[in-house]
């Protein structure tokens, strides 16, 4: 039986949100779990001739994935993750939030109780765990 395949998005364009990534990314791996993760497996945006190639390969390794991760950290979530979950959630498919810097409670003005309302949505990493733990890889 082929391993489950976890989708891990969330913001890009600065260093301190890839290493965020990378960490939930490695965690996902000791769990067992295949991942694809869009900077390190598609490549960075750098120039408006990237953008056909960068979609149609995200949206590729969407429908090839079983779940899930957004980060929701921050003021807003980004839009091309607030995308993926969106796309996700439309297929049927699991779609796990992690907001660590603030409650949910405290932050569903920048979440959207859109995305609040129809994803799980955890509070840490530990949590995070938990919650593929019950997925099963």
């Amino acid at each position: 039986m082929a391993k489950k395949k976890i989708y891990v998005a969330g913001p890009l364009c600065e260093e301190p949100g890839r290493a965020f990534l990378e960490k939930i990314d490695k965690m996902c791996k000791e769990l067992g779990f295949d991942t694809f993760l869009p900077h390190r497996d598609c490549g960075l945006f750098k120039d408006l001739k990237d953008v056909d190639k960068i979609a149609k390969k995200d949206v590729e390794e969407l429908d090839k994935c079983d779940i899930l991760i957004g980060v929701l950290d921050g003021i807003y979530v980004g839009a091309g993750t607030a995308w993926e979950m969106g796309y996700f959630a439309a297929k049927g498919k699991p779609v796990i939030g992690v907001k660590t810097d603030r409650s949910v409670k405290k932050s569903i003005s920048e979440i959207s109780v859109i995305i609040a309302g129809s994803v799980k949505i955890v509070e840490s990493l530990e949590e995070l765990e938990k919650e593929l733990g019950k997925i099963g890889k």
